[in-house]
């Protein structure tokens, strides 16, 4: 059997996963025999896990988050007024999925926007849509699609996302127009 045309094939068919594991057990092959009920599980899982890899990309990059954080990454040690037990509990994403809002209050300088982007990170991993915007910057596109006339398709691509995070909201005082739109966003 010649490999070519089957790469070739599975390539066709967009399971660039199992073309990466067939190259790769090409190149190293087990010490083991392989039973061909394991090799079909093997490239399957390879597969499998390719995809789960490309939407988390997608999800990532669609997100736009401010920072690169992860929760696992938090130091509890630093006295930032951090709960150990509450920031495992918002870790599980529970949260997201029961629609639940989450609201990070501290001083200048506590890390706020670091757990805010964390917990959207861990919600992209955990296989949510997340957006990230700084409250100006929403109020600024909330604006410019009134002007334009996407005001309704912003509000529907806004509406899609299952986690929303507002960094720096409420720094400065809301107009009626700011006051209305973040209404209709939330």
């Amino acid at each position: 059997m010649l490999l070519e045309p089957t790469l070739d094939n599975l390539t066709a068919l967009q399971l660039h996963g199992m073309v990466g594991a067939l190259r790769q057990w090409q190149a190293q092959p087990p010490r083991e025999p392989v039973t061909p009920l394991d090799l079909v599980g093997l490239l399957a899982d390879a597969a499998w896990l390719y995809r789960e890899n490309r939407k988390l990309t997608a999800r990532l990059k669609a997100a736009k988050l401010k920072l690169v954080a992860c929760v696992e990454d938090i130091d509890d040690r630093h006295p930032r007024g951090l709960a150990k037990a509450i920031v495992h509990e918002l870790s599980g994403s529970r949260w997201v999925a029961a629609h639940q809002t989450v609201v990070i209050t501290g001083p200048t300088g506590v890390g706020k926007s670091y757990l805010a982007c964390a917990l959207g990170h861990k919600a992209c991993r955990d296989g949510f849509t997340v957006a990230y915007r700084r409250g100006s910057r929403l109020y600024d596109e909330l604006a410019q699609a009134r002007a334009d006339g996407t005001y309704v398709t912003v509000l529907r691509r806004l509406a899609k996302v299952q986690l929303l995070v507002l960094d720096d909201f409420g720094l400065a005082s809301l107009g009626a127009a700011e006051r209305t739109g973040l209404l209709e966003v939330l």
